[in-house]
Order: structure tokens, then sequence, then C-alpha cells
């Protein structure tokens, strides 16, 4: 794969978790060359050869480190690296948003307490970017295009179509403090416990007679309580406690 024509070669190895984002040339053992324009980034260069920023943990140059607005000259041998696992976000408190296809994967991580944004109807890549940016929220998706777009405040790759490989790879990855059964599944807002009396209207009888410990959701009003479902959402929960602590 060609950046340029006639400019400077120089000569890039990507991490093995990255290959699945390359052509097959640079999943091969030892630096593939590449050649160049003599103007783009390095940033610019890795991501025409298929691999998000995001998903850069470094960029070695001849052994130093260098930042994505290096632009890389003939000769050069570039490394480079997939994100260290815990991955740390500074600044704000951890939160996410998540594109429209992982509603899943968003359900579960609110089950489990995470801040997890999400809406299943798709506002487009342009606006997804720009709330990531105005609430300081990683923006988990598949789509790579995505990704690459320079305004979102930080992104992640979401490896896998597998809700339950989904959840195990952001928790990996990012390591969020858990805290199951506090967030709303449907909405992210906050669960208060709710007195029986005070949700009775929201019950169906034969639920007013089996059941007596509530929760409430203060955003959007929703009703909780340890239904048919909650023997399999425990199972998940349970699950990433256990791998959080692994």
């Amino acid at each position: 794969m060609l950046c340029g024509v006639n400019g400077p070669e120089i000569h890039v190895s990507f991490a093995p978790e990255l290959h699945l984002f390359v052509a097959s040339e640079y999943s091969a053992a030892g630096p593939a060359p590449v050649v160049t324009d003599g103007s783009s980034t390095l940033g610019h260069v890795v991501e025409s050869l298929g691999v998000p920023l995001t998903e850069v943990g470094g960029l070695v140059v001849d052994g130093t480190e260098v930042a994505v607005s290096h632009v890389p000259g003939a000769g050069e041998n570039i490394e480079v690296r997939a994100v260290e696992r815990p991955q740390r976000i500074p600044g704000a408190p951890l939160r996410f948003l998540l594109d429209v296809h992982l509603g899943t994967l968003a359900r579960r991580l609110r089950l489990l307490g995470v801040d997890a944004a999400y809406t299943n109807e798709d506002p487009g890549d342009a606006a997804l970017a720009t709330l990531s940016a105005k609430e300081q929220r990683v923006l988990l998706s598949r789509d790579r295009g995505l990704l690459r777009r320079r305004e979102i405040w930080a992104g992640a790759f979401v490896y896998s179509d597998r809700p339950d490989d989904q959840l195990r790879d952001v928790l990996g990855r990012f390591a969020p403090t858990l805290a199951p059964w506090t967030r709303c599944t449907a909405c992210n807002g906050r669960l208060a416990d709710a007195d029986k009396n005070s949700v009775r209207e929201h019950l169906e009888h034969g639920t007013q007679r089996t059941y007596d410990v509530f929760a409430q959701c203060t955003a959007c009003g929703r009703v909780y309580w340890r239904g048919a479902h909650h023997a399999r959402l425990e199972a998940i929960v349970e699950k990433a406690l256990r791998d959080s602590t692994a």
C-alpha cells in the first residue's frame, strides 16, 4: 500500500493486536515498506493504513517515541504499538457513549452501574462525535470511520460482535468502577429504593401480590423488581465482578 508517490520510504510494523485493521503485508514478521508523500503526519499515515488512532498506544521511530504529529522521513523504522490495558482516560469521570449498533452492550454496562449514553435512533456520526467532545465521553463503536473523526474526545473500537465478548473487552480495557443495580437499563438514570405503595400504579396485580422490594428510576420513572429475568441478569453481574477482580 502506498501513501504517496515518489516520496520518502519508511518501514512500518504493527503490534499483533492491530493486525485485524491492516493489509496482510503488515501482519508479517518484520517492518513493511510504505512510501509517504513527504508531508503527511505519522498519525495520518497510520490511519491511511487502516488503524484508527484510538487503538494506537504509542508510535516509536527508531527506538524513540514520537507524537502523531511527527512527519516521517526517509528510512525511518516505525513501530505502531497497541493500547495498554487497562487504559487510563485522564480528566472527567469515566463515561461512555455508544453508537446505535451497541444497544445490548449499553444495557449491560448500565446494569453494572457504568454511565453509558445510548439511543436507538441513529443521530449520525457528526452528532455522536460532537456529543463525545461536549460531555467528555469515550465513544464506543465498531465503525472505524466514526472513530477517525477528529472531534471525538476519546474513543475505542469494540472488537467483537457478540455482547458477552464486547462487555468483557470494554471492562478489560477501561476497568470502570462497577456499581451493579444502580442505573436504569432503559435510560441510564439513577435508581433509588421505592416503597411498594408509591409505585403501585405502575405494577400489574400479579407483581403487586408477589414482590415487595422495588427500585425506581429517578429520571424516567421506570420501576424495577427481581422478576423472571433476574437470574440471567445476576449471572451477567457476577461474571463481570469476578472478571474485574481477577
